[in-house]
């Protein structure tokens, strides 16, 4: 896969689009006073998005055939209040400067203003991303995190995209929103191990309400807050609460188990401006990532198909 070498700028649109931003800002802003779950549906089809072909929109392709890449098992669960936000925003666009932005782009700047509507802090998004002309289901697996991952198991994912270990504890921390399904975490509460059958390194009350809201036969989409504090706001919360020991995933709590990241967890739960900064510079450095410029892309007129 080609890594974008970073050919982005935040003015692109100045003089094509210029109002690209607002427009963009006032239809997530809408669909948001409509439903919460836009900001973590949003946020999180960016990360599947880029960590796919890279940031070029081939999560938002329909297929007739269901083999694109939102039809991967791993991808069956990403809500449609994201697809939906990106779809209406590209329509505003359209509108208003017919055929010069990507949705690529439109991706990426709706992923900031979810963090941002969610209470976390302004950060400047660059442009001039082209839409992808691929989209396999086959391309998913194994390219995704996985909720059982080790330290070193995401630190060898997050590295082939250039994202560091703190790049990849500040964006695991987008788990301070939205949640997850009984079926991915029963492991810890059932099954962990022959000698523990909950997880150690979860707490014993957190283990406990857990338990309450996904009983063993449970339906396995009974959804489940990610960070049980406050799982509305895009806050620090999500490091104290691995400090803590309630942390949702494995894949959530080693970053705190593990010594040689525990450090950064607590520098987070600590400081919520360490954290907000170092999320936006992971932000940014993720929106970079196998980026298509020129003609290894194209400017979608629909969001959902290939020109």
């Amino acid at each position: 896969m080609q890594r974008g070498d970073g050919q982005l700028v935040e003015n692109f649109y100045s003089s094509t689009c210029p109002n690209v931003e607002s427009i963009v800002n006032r239809v997530v802003s809408t669909k948001f006073s409509q439903t919460f779950v836009t900001i973590p549906a949003t946020l999180r089809l960016f990360f599947h998005d880029c960590f796919i072909e890279g940031c070029d929109a081939s999560v938002l392709i329909q297929s007739p055939n269901g083999d694109a890449e939102k039809d991967a098992p791993d991808n069956l669960s990403l809500a449609g209040d994201g697809f939906d936000t990106v779809v209406q925003a590209k329509q505003a666009v359209e509108a208003q400067c017919p055929g010069v932005v990507s949705c690529a782009d439109i991706l990426a700047i709706a992923a900031r203003d979810v963090v941002v509507l969610a209470g976390g802090a302004p950060f400047s998004v660059e442009l001039g991303r082209r839409d992808g002309l691929v989209s396999r289901a086959s391309s998913v697996k194994g390219n995704l995190p996985e909720p059982t991952f080790n330290l070193d198991e995401l630190n060898q994912m997050f590295a082939k995209h250039g994202l560091s270990q703190i790049d990849m504890i500040a964006l695991s921390g987008a788990h301070t929103l939205g949640f997850s399904h009984c079926d991915r975490l029963a492991n810890r509460i059932y099954s962990f191990s022959s000698s523990s059958p909950v997880d150690p390194s979860l707490d014993p009350a957190y283990a406990q309400q857990l338990m309450q809201s996904c009983p063993r036969n449970v339906d396995p989409q009974i959804a489940i807050n990610m960070d049980p504090v406050t799982p509305r706001t895009f806050d620090n919360m999500y490091y104290q609460n691995l400090v803590a020991g309630k942390g949702l995933f494995t894949s959530d709590q080693v970053l705190f188990t593990d010594a040689s990241s525990q450090p950064t967890v607590n520098d987070f739960a600590r400081n919520p401006l360490d954290f907000n900064a170092a999320f936006a510079t992971a932000m940014r450095k993720l929106g970079r990532v196998g980026v298509k410029t020129g003609n290894q892309g194209e400017i979608r007129r629909d969001c959902t198909a290939f020109n």
